[in-house]
């Protein structure tokens, strides 16, 4: 059984198919239910944030898996099964295990480093230990990836893109707006990027930051920061800010909305356009929150996420020492990952061959006692301490160095070589591979 991922991503497919290939609430269940009942999947974890959608499996057959998997997203997107096709990726076994570390990272994002995935991925290995589609291997896999991008946060300086983004796209706002000092600003979410924005307008001296959220208490929280920082701010729920579009100069938008936040029509009907002022939106979401239409108003101009930063300028805002320094973290890791993994995979055989020596050595003993049952307790004692002695001694060398072996690529070959050479029932390490993982279950 293998690693596979099947998946698009703001990298491989536009925007306008990322929307329709999202999948959320009960569709994402469904999906899950789908892909793991489907042909040569053992088990189904699935990442579905804004700008991916990955679908992480273990599989017995190459071809077959990624054949199921395509079809069900396409049937899912209402995306014609050609048209998805030549915006998914895939990847298998080694190159599974380095994406997914790679992901967790923050470096396969929009914004490079930013650590709302690792939360993604929690949610994702969460839902699947819930409806009973994850078993051992992918649990090992995501829960490895979360400490590696945990680890490449604490370690290096990824995580500081995200508020290298922010810093680039106010740049842009003071090119259309002059200073943002004594601005009036209306910040739309409150999540990472969000608070960035507030905390950024605050240093600038903005005249008054609004902060607007479905959840009203983090509103609050993030206004109470900008206050405490020596400017006017205040929050208000989501469901008000057609009040305040028409008094705001600079418009941050960063939700997790399906949906546009920000229409044109919206702006229109709260009279948020002429009168010779300047506004400029800034969309750091995806999808987009804010309508593009909305840069063509009188004196609006707006940017997103594509205008202010590809992944080589973030790789340059960061530094590539950073970057240089996850990459080098990823590698490790994926190293160690896998021959552990290779280690473990052999173990079952080193377990039926121990056990098969056993049942020969009390097959054997049983025999002596048959023929000599004379012996007293004490010479049957020493002799079976002493077969049993021989046994391990000659079974040492050959089971510690296969599981040595078994860690380097191709390591596999090592195991079926013991099954061979000892003439080991195929049905015995696949008997003590089930056990185990049925006693861990307890």
């Amino acid at each position: 059984m293998s690693v596979l991922v099947v998946g698009l991503s703001h990298q491989s497919a536009p925007v306008a198919m990322l929307e329709r290939a999202a999948v959320t609430g009960d569709d994402l269940g469904k999906l899950l239910h789908a892909v793991n009942d489907s042909p040569h999947v053992a088990e189904t974890a699935i990442v579905s944030t804004c700008n991916r959608v990955e679908v992480y499996t273990v599989v017995d057959k190459f071809h077959g898996g990624v054949s199921s998997i395509s079809e069900l997203l396409a049937l899912h997107s209402g995306i014609p099964l050609d048209d998805l096709s030549r915006h998914l990726y895939v990847h298998y076994e080694d190159r599974a295990v380095q994406h997914a570390f790679s992901v967790a990272c923050g470096m396969e994002s929009m914004v490079i480093g930013e650590g709302q995935i690792l939360g993604q991925i929690r949610a994702a290995l969460r839902h699947a230990q819930d409806e009973g589609t994850i078993g051992r291997d992918l649990h090992d896999l995501l829960q490895r990836a979360l400490r590696v991008g945990k680890r490449a946060h604490h370690e290096t300086g990824i995580d500081q893109a995200g508020a290298s983004l922010v810093s680039v796209g106010l740049d842009v706002a003071r090119e259309h707006l002059g200073p943002l000092d004594r601005v009036n600003a209306l910040v739309v979410g409150a999540g990472a990027m969000s608070g960035l924005a507030v905390a950024t307008l605050a240093r600038a001296g903005a005249r008054e930051i609004v902060v607007a959220n479905r959840t009203y208490d983090k509103a609050v929280r993030l206004a109470g920061d900008a206050t405490a920082a020596g400017v006017a701010a205040r929050a208000i729920d989501l469901a008000d800010l057609h009040q305040e579009l028409a008094a705001a100069e600079l418009i941050v938008s960063c939700t997790g909305a399906t949906g546009l936040v920000i229409t044109r029509a919206q702006l229109e009907a709260a009279g948020a356009t002429g009168h010779g002022r300047r506004r400029f939106f800034l969309d750091l979401a995806l999808p987009h929150d804010i309508e593009p239409g909305v840069r063509d108003l009188p004196g609006a101009a707006l940017a997103g996420l594509s205008e202010l930063r590809t992944a080589e300028q973030a790789a340059q805002a960061i530094g590539p020492e950073a970057v240089e320094a996850v990459r080098t973290i990823v590698a490790a890791e994926v190293s160690t990952f896998l021959g552990a993994a290779r280690a473990a995979a052999v173990a079952p055989t080193v377990v039926a061959l121990r056990s098969k020596a056993a049942d020969v050595v009390e097959a054997e003993l049983a025999r002596l006692t048959g023929r000599l049952p004379e012996l007293d307790d004490k010479a049957r004692k020493e002799i079976s301490q002493t077969v049993r002695r021989v046994v391990d001694k000659l079974l040492h060398a050959p089971t510690v160095r296969v599981k040595e072996l078994a860690a380097a690529p191709g390591g596999d070959t090592y195991a079926d070589a013991l099954r061979e050479l000892f003439d080991l029932d195929p049905k015995a390490p696949e008997a003590v591979t089930r056990a185990d993982i049925e006693g861990s279950g307890k």
